[in-house]
């Protein structure tokens, strides 16, 4: 999705990002595909590369289509992997530096351990 909103000038965003959920939020495939052919009728004029990145990657997206719909949020949806990442950060930015690998290691595990209690 960022990808594709990449090539998109901002006064479209909001309007292109709506038409593209249509797609991967679509129950199922066969709709996925008419709302890809509906996209692309409606946006190659202006940007033609959006719908092209999502033609050349459909085999890899269709895939997502076989899982229920909570399963595919939770599969293309990265905040997890994000706030994670923000949390591993900022412990390790107070850290100035290890005595030891291991140190390092059970300062990583604490807070992997205190971020899956949230």
């Amino acid at each position: 999705m960022r990808n594709s909103l990449s090539y998109v000038s901002y006064k479209d965003r909001k309007a292109v990002a709506a038409d593209l959920k249509l797609i991967y939020s679509a129950p199922t495939q066969c709709e996925a595909e008419q709302a890809l052919v509906n996209f692309a009728e409606q946006w190659d004029k202006q940007y033609p590369t959006t719908s092209k990145s999502w033609l050349n990657h459909w085999n890899r997206i269709i895939l997502l289509f076989a899982f229920p719909p909570d399963i595919r949020k939770a599969i293309y949806t990265t905040n997890a992997i994000e706030s994670v990442n923000m949390c591993l950060r900022k412990v390790l930015r107070n850290h100035c530096s290890f005595p030891t690998d291991e140190s390092a290691m059970k300062v990583i595990y604490l807070a992997i351990h205190n971020i899956s209690k949230k």
